[in-house]
């Protein structure tokens, strides 16, 4: 079928993130282990159990979204809008002189507009429901990010947003990928953005015993597969990633990061919150992404890891990359999380760590797992500890997890 037989280049990469919001900067700092995570400072988070996240920094809204526009939009959409026009500009791509029917975006997020959702339940209580705002249920809803980029850009082909928790970013780039193999879209926007950083998300999380509680030292308290780890790190911000159809990129003398060619998906069905313990969910993800991408075990290189920071998560994923890959090769391929430096975007960390991979093919440099001191019997794969390593990278797989059990991979490979 000639749709299917579409290959998708990668051909722009926007981040908004704990560690920057300019590309080369963003890649810089990943690539020299830099943590972004610090203490809260968007409210007085003195009473939580956990007091410490990455917040955004480097980013000028204004520069994105004129004031007026960004007071009816939650941040989590302003994050989206500025992380889809830095894609734009980093792929050369002139959108005005598009087919509109032929681009598209699926920009999901996992929670969506918690911050107006907090804030207008304040007003209604203390100053009654004629003042909540009319612009409540457009900021909150999840797909107004998705749909402010289209209105923005003038993308009239596929346009929603997909909710999965924290494989929210990775189900809506799979789903960008399939728009352009289908003959749907020549042209998508795909990843994820989410502002999570609140009073009411902190203390849902905490209330969990989900998160860090390495309060006092907040730059070493994400330490994915290390035995100390004690929770993940909440994060905000946004990715959002251009697809193109791989001769068009070409023809239009595009640089291309590589190739996007596989994407799978699995539910665990299992537990609202817990990964089933077999693993054998998130190791189906990771051998359909490899047959869908024609790769076998031998040609991945890399491996951006899931690795939350937590106990379960982080052996877990262990086990099913073994089991994915066969115990041999699990063992030869390179392994690492990036929320050891970023934290935990949530719906939004499938395409920050896509961008990573799309970086660490382009460079042929694998970013390290920080703060990795403390080997874990659980967890003895080779999560390139600490210091990045410099080395060809053919192939790479990207894993996402989520509450619910929802398992997505992603798998991209260098183009010669």
């Amino acid at each position: 079928m000639r749709a299917m037989a579409r290959r998708v280049a990668v051909t722009g990469l926007g981040v908004v993130s704990p560690l920057g919001s300019e590309l080369t900067r963003f890649w810089d700092r990943i690539r020299a282990g830099r943590s972004g995570i610090r203490q809260v400072t968007k409210f007085d988070a003195s009473q939580y159990d956990s007091r410490i996240a990455g917040e955004v920094i480097e980013y000028d809204p204004d520069a994105f979204v004129p004031k007026k526009e960004q007071r009816r939009m939650d941040e989590y959409s302003v994050f989206a809008m500025g992380a889809a026009e830095l894609a734009i500009r980093d792929a050369g791509l002139d959108v005005s002189k598009e087919n509109p029917e032929r681009c598209g975006a699926i920009v999901g997020s996992g929670i969506g507009g918690l911050q107006t959702l907090e804030a207008q339940h304040t007003v209604l209580r203390e100053r009654g429901p004629g003042r909540c705002s009319p612009f409540m249920i457009p900021q909150m809803i999840v797909n107004m990010g998705t749909g402010l980029i289209a209105i923005r850009y003038n993308l009239q082909g596929p346009n929603y947003a997909v909710v999965s928790a924290c494989a929210t970013a990775a189900h809506s780039l799979g789903d960008a990928l399939r728009a352009i193999q289908r003959d749907e879209a020549d042209v998508m926007l795909g990843g994820g953005a989410e502002a999570p950083i609140a009073p009411l998300g902190i203390g849902g999380f905490c209330a969990m015993r989900a998160l860090s509680v390495r309060n006092d030292e907040p730059e070493r308290a994400s330490r994915p597969f290390d035995a100390e780890r004690d929770g993940f790190i909440i994060s905000e911000g946004a990715a959002v990633v251009v697809l193109e159809e791989m001769e068009r990129a070409r023809k239009r003398g595009a640089r291309i990061y590589c190739e996007f060619a596989g994407f799978g998906m699995t539910c665990d069905a299992y537990h609202m919150t817990a990964p089933a313990e077999d693993g054998k969910g998130a190791a189906r993800a990771m051998q359909l992404a490899m047959r869908d991408a024609g790769l076998t075990p031998d040609d991945v290189d890399y491996l951006n890891a899931h690795g939350t920071s937590t106990q379960l998560n982080d052996k877990i994923e262990t086990k099913a990359v073994k089991m994915a890959l066969g115990e041999a090769r699990a063992r030869q391929i390179m392994i690492s999380s990036s929320k050891s430096m970023t934290g935990h975007l949530l719906g939004a960390a499938g395409g920050v760590e896509t961008a990573v991979c799309a970086l660490a093919i382009r460079d042929g440099v694998v970013p390290p797992t920080i703060n990795h001191e403390h080997p874990d019997p659980d967890c003895d794969l080779d999560y390139v500890p600490n210091e990045a390593r410099e080395k060809p990278v053919r192939a790479a797989l990207n894993n996402s997890l989520g509450f619910g059990g929802h398992n997505a991979c992603l798998a991209f490979k260098r183009v010669e």
